[in-house]
């Protein structure tokens, strides 16, 4: 059987330390100037069904997640579920071992590529030990992998490359055939750069006072100061012409009229995006029609993408990473892997919880109650958890609570001084109250 091989990546000169490029060698995208022409190119070469072409597609994409609305609400998705808690379990118990694992950096990135593979259609991952030891992996560049066919190319161009059985320690997640939600991203991106740059010179004509300067017509002097001082008074617009001729600017009808054309069509747009990522708009931007009521009712369509993220990603630790953890040395049999579920309550509203479960009688461990409070636990806990006990105790049996044993010492040591003086003041006569002669 043929050893397994190992991928490595680099442009088309060795990286520091290396005596040659990697396995797969990338090429920088190329990126501006496109319109929605590029696009429908792009989709119909990705869209082929012998030899799909994706280079252009995701060359697309690159320039489509520079837009700053499209990747802050990719973000936005990403971080609700990387801020998320992940524990492996056994038998119930954590398994500190692998949950040391599931806190390191590479797993925070691991799972944002995940959600990536929802956009770009798949991510393919190769696992690895750095140099410390751990666990690490390359996310192998997708227009170098041909998902159609499953063949990992040596350069992006190539219609011919390597099976992905041939390589070790190799994780596929998402759809051969699927293009992603970038595919309809991608047009309300363009049109939005489109209109910012109409939009751009819209305001760089109308938005500044135009300046016009005549000057006598054969004056030849004239003119040539009239052009030096136009020169030197800033950037504005300027047209000159002699004092024969005239000049007459035609404006369209509403200056703001057009403005706001611009600005509505650059919101639909990001309204779009949004709809796209998230499920909704009013949880990303303010809106004349938004309540609070419907906000709430769309925040709850977003966290149920969310949910569904969070789904993907236990998924692929449960089913599709078992073999690649035991390869590494992480034995997951028997166990699982869940999403610790976070506390929704403050601690206020812990502590009023307790106090009425309490109240009906529900017991309440008191261990908790410090871990929820974040009160330190004394260290003769027992010895006052006891004195409270008999305090209950005796007030349920209406006889004064047991002392302190200090409290107890000292009445005892007083009781027996007065027992003292007693007995001293028996051992004396008392005197007549009146003598034996009358006196």
């Amino acid at each position: 059987m043929a050893k397994k091989k190992e991928i490595s990546i680099s442009g088309n000169m060795p990286l520091p330390g290396k005596s040659a490029p990697g396995t797969i060698i990338i090429t920088a995208p190329r990126l501006f100037h496109k319109d929605i022409q590029d696009y429908m190119q792009a989709i119909r070469g990705a869209h082929n069904v012998d030899f799909s072409q994706r280079i252009k597609l995701y060359d697309l994409y690159e320039e489509v997640l520079m837009d700053g609305h499209t990747s802050s609400v990719i973000e936005k998705r990403k971080a609700a579920v990387q801020c998320s808690q992940i524990e492996f379990r056994r038998n119930g118990e954590p398994d500190e071992r692998i949950n040391t694992l599931l806190r390191s950096p590479w797993f925070y990135r691991f799972i944002g590529d995940l959600i990536d593979s929802d956009f770009w259609g798949f991510s393919l991952f190769y696992f690895k030990k750095d140099e410390s030891g751990w666990l690490d992996y390359i996310l192998v560049p997708r227009k170098n992998y041909d998902p159609v066919r499953g063949l990992v190319k040596h350069r992006q161009e190539q219609t011919f490359g390597e099976p992905l059985d041939d390589y070790r320690n190799m994780l596929f997640v998402g759809e051969k055939r699927s293009l992603g939600r970038l595919a309809r991203i991608a047009p309300y991106v363009l049109y939005k750069n489109n209109d910012m740059g109409d939009w751009a010179q819209f305001c760089e004509i109308f938005g500044m006072p135009i300046r016009e300067y005549t000057y006598s017509a054969g004056d030849t002097e004239s003119r040539s100061q009239t052009v030096e001082d136009m020169m030197e008074q800033g950037g504005a617009g300027v047209y000159l012409h002699s004092d024969q001729t005239n000049l007459k600017l035609v404006e369209s009808g509403s200056k703001s009229g057009s403005s706001d054309l611009y600005k509505a069509l650059y919101d639909t747009c990001n309204d779009e995006i949004s709809k796209i990522v998230l499920g909704n708009t009013l949880t990303t931007q303010a809106s004349e029609r938004g309540t609070q009521a419907l906000g709430s009712v769309q925040e709850k369509g977003e966290k149920k993408l969310n949910e569904a993220d969070r789904n993907l990603i236990l998924n692929t630790l449960n089913y599709d990473m078992t073999d690649i953890f035991t390869t590494f040395g992480y034995d997951t049999r028997g166990g699982e892997f869940y999403y610790v579920k976070p506390k929704e309550t403050t601690a206020s509203e812990e502590i009023n919880i307790i106090s009425r479960m309490r109240q009906m009688g529900t017991p309440v461990s008191d261990d908790y109650v410090y871990e929820t409070t974040g009160i330190p636990k004394p260290d003769n806990y027992n010895e006052l958890k006891g004195e409270m006990s008999d305090r209950q105790e005796a007030m349920k049996d209406g006889l004064p609570p047991k002392e302190q044993p200090e409290k107890k010492e000292r009445k005892q040591s007083k009781k027996q001084e007065e027992g003292i003086i007693d007995r001293i003041r028996s051992f004396f006569a008392h005197a007549p109250k009146s003598g034996a002669l009358k006196w």
